[in-house]
């Protein structure tokens, strides 16, 4: 996965195209693809996976976990809905904006953003009345009520399913293979998504089993499913990683969770 830093970027993309916030905002597309929630029920799971210690993998065995019921959005976040919060708040445009070659920008309006960071894509969440999904909630979600598999949605994964490494060649329009169990789009592949939790690789050792939300304090943030640019076994669902939150990337986006209300939740449409 290439990694960009954004201390040692000197140059503005959105400069370089030649076009600003306020030009982009008079052609403003309306998104053909709705940005809704959709209710995951609470319940438990095994989080992980269990391996032979021989396989090298040390971050990752597998434990019980239960979460509480919560909303998480259908598609990932797109460019349409980032610009929004873009345009509206006067925050930086994503870091690729405008390049053609990874399909970001207003041509691309339901293509995931990518180009951001964990503070970006919390602070979209917060704009939008969200919040970022916690790790266990993430994975427990992308299974899609499907036990001990390792994809979302079973135990295979091939270019009729997901966008990974070796089958498009660039990320794809939000939606565009079918949904896992819960109805839920690109929980493998597309693009990786940034999740709530700080990385630390014996976590799972001291996790709390109900609704764990990381470490309390930590230098990397947690990514998680696969994304374009990603082999074959890291869009599975139980495979971590993990980035400084200050970093950006072309396969690199995020969607965004909010708590249940039992009292607002079932009276209204998850819009």
């Amino acid at each position: 996965m290439r990694l960009l830093n954004l201390l040692s970027l000197t140059f503005i993309l959105v400069e370089m195209q030649g076009f600003s916030q306020e030009d982009e905002a008079n052609d403003f597309p309306v998104p053909a693809v709705s940005q809704e929630l959709v209710l995951i029920p609470a319940g438990s799971f095994l989080m992980g996976r269990t391996r032979n210690p021989a396989s090298g993998f040390v971050d990752d065995p597998a434990h019980l976990v239960s979460v509480d019921s919560f909303l998480l959005d259908r598609y990932e976040v797109t460019n349409a809905r980032y610009y929004r919060f873009c345009n509206e708040t006067g925050h930086t445009l994503p870091e690729f904006w405008g390049m053609d070659v990874f399909y970001s920008g207003l041509k691309y309006p339901d293509h995931p953003v990518v180009g951001v960071t964990w503070a970006d894509a919390q602070g979209y969440a917060r704009w939008a009345g969200k919040r970022l999904p916690t790790e266990a909630e993430w994975e427990y979600a992308a299974r899609g009520g499907l036990e001990q598999k390792d994809f979302p949605c079973g135990e295979e994964l091939d270019s009729t399913l997901a966008n990974y490494h070796g089958t498009y060649g660039h990320v794809l329009r939000v939606g565009s293979f079918p949904p896992n169990g819960y109805g839920l789009y690109d929980m493998a592949g597309n693009v990786v998504e940034w999740v709530y939790d700080f990385y630390d690789k014996d976590y799972y050792l001291v996790s709390p089993g109900e609704n764990p939300a990381g470490p309390a304090i930590g230098k990397r943030r947690v990514i998680r499913g696969g994304g374009w640019r990603s082999g074959r076994s890291c869009n599975s669902c139980w495979f971590r990683q993990s980035l400084r939150p200050y970093w950006v990337d072309m396969n690199v986006g995020f969607r965004c969770a909010r708590s249940f209300d039992r009292n607002a939740d079932m009276e209204a449409p998850h819009k």
